[in-house]
């Protein structure tokens, strides 16, 4: 019994550094913006139709840069699709083929969250997205409150939006 509470103490313990070094190596891959608001937008979006910034307001809105390309955004993808009912989700797929190429891989992996799909990487410049995936996340009033930079879980996800619900 002794040695179970010591594995443990000892797993815990790794999973508590963990979490700190990747939070810390995020902050420190974090972009800088010129702005903490969300900027305004109108964008096609590839399953058609548009999606603009007047129609996220009084929400809190999740912009997901990823690429079809990237094993950690194929980890990171699932988690966004399972908080699409908490939170309003632009993704923006950054070298990732044409229009159908990535119509069809949504289809293919389910995801029904909307995506622009930045052929001319004008919105991961603007975002001064560096690496992928990378997730910014602002509140309902269109303030900037978590930017996270590689994979966060389905609960770090979650957590960061009920934080944001609280404070």
């Amino acid at each position: 019994m002794e040695l179970i509470k010591r594995w443990a103490r000892e797993l815990l313990l790794f999973a508590l550094i963990a979490v700190v070094i990747s939070n810390v190596m995020s902050a420190l891959r974090s972009p800088t913006l010129e702005s903490d608001r969300l900027p305004s937008f109108e964008l096609d979006l590839v399953a058609g139709g548009k999606l603009s910034s007047h129609r996220l307001k009084g929400a809190p809105v999740l912009i997901y840069f990823w690429g079809t390309w990237c094993p950690v955004c194929s980890a990171q993808s699932p988690a966004v699709e399972g908080v699409v009912e908490d939170v309003q989700v632009l993704s923006i797929a950054v070298n990732s083929g044409d229009e159908q190429t990535l119509q069809s891989y949504m289809r293919a992996q389910g995801y029904g969250f909307p995506v622009y799909n930045d052929v001319n990487r004008a919105w991961s410049e603007r975002f001064q997205v560096r690496a992928f995936p990378t997730l910014f996340l602002y509140d309902a009033e269109g303030r900037l409150r978590f930017t996270e930079v590689g994979y966060t879980s389905s609960v770090g996800l979650r957590a960061r939006l009920m934080w944001m619900s609280w404070f």
